[in-house]
């Protein structure tokens, strides 16, 4: 690991390997997506309607 600067500005420079490491330990801390049935989306979809047509 190395430090460049160019313009006043300080960049890190790291390997290939260790730079694939840090992305995929950042991708895995996103939470991912809920998948609902097709009658808790229906439900879901539909509150959703009520709520968007009480604030116009």
């Amino acid at each position: 690991m190395g430090t460049l600067t160019i313009n006043n500005r300080t960049f890190v420079v790291i390997e290939q390997k260790e730079f694939d490491k840090i992305q995929l330990t950042a991708a895995q801390k996103t939470t991912p997506v809920k998948k609902l049935s097709l009658a808790a989306g229906k439900k879901h979809s539909l509150k959703l309607i009520d709520k968007w047509a009480k604030g116009k």
